[in-house]
């Protein structure tokens, strides 16, 4: 109950901020990945190129606590989903100087496992064309190219809710939460 009343709190105060409607509303069209310095993992992605897939699209940064306890289930649904149709793409938005360096990305990309494309947005263009706010931050993408979801600031939120909208969106339906039971610390 005191994580709900954390949320509701947290919402509260992003909508106090002024920040709450920064981002797309939902079904929105994503926007498409912008000034995008290097690709990790992957050719050169896009939206279009995505369309008829589900697409997560995770904004972190590798020295934010809150974006390290959440990127094990990030890789761990990419592990699980990918070949039913789920693209996870992180986008690593530097919020110090330092972790604008590839080789540091890199470095941090193998120190979490992450095998999943990952966009280098040194310059915030698709940070700033998400209206994106927070780190981290996952959108949900639908097979129509359409922002279906999104989650900002997942810290001590259950992940089931991620999976119920994730598996909605995919060609069957799990309905097992094995990767979804646990909480971020």
């Amino acid at each position: 109950m005191n994580t709900i009343k954390c949320a509701s709190a947290l919402a509260m105060c992003a909508v106090i901020a002024g920040h709450a409607g920064a981002a797309p509303k939902p079904l929105a069209p994503a926007p498409a990945f912008k000034d995008i310095e290097k690709w990790l993992n992957s050719p050169p992605l896009t939206m279009e190129g995505l369309r008829g897939k589900v697409v997560l699209v995770d904004f972190w940064t590798y020295d934010c606590i809150n974006c390290i306890r959440t990127l094990p289930y990030i890789a761990k649904w990419h592990k699980a989903y990918k070949d039913q149709g789920l693209v996870v793409v992180g986008v690593h938005t530097p919020e110090y100087a330092f972790e604008r360096n590839t080789e540091n990305v890199r470095a941090a990309m193998q120190r979490f496992g992450i095998t999943y494309p990952v966009a280098q947005d040194n310059r915030y263009g698709t940070w700033e064309a998400y209206g994106n706010r927070y780190w981290p931050a996952v959108y949900l993408i639908d097979k129509q190219g359409r922002i279906t979801w999104l989650r900002r600031v997942m810290r001590s939120l259950p992940l089931a809710t991620t999976m119920d909208e994730v598996e909605a969106l995919l060609p069957w339906n799990l309905h097992s939460h094995d990767l979804a039971s646990e909480t971020v610390p």
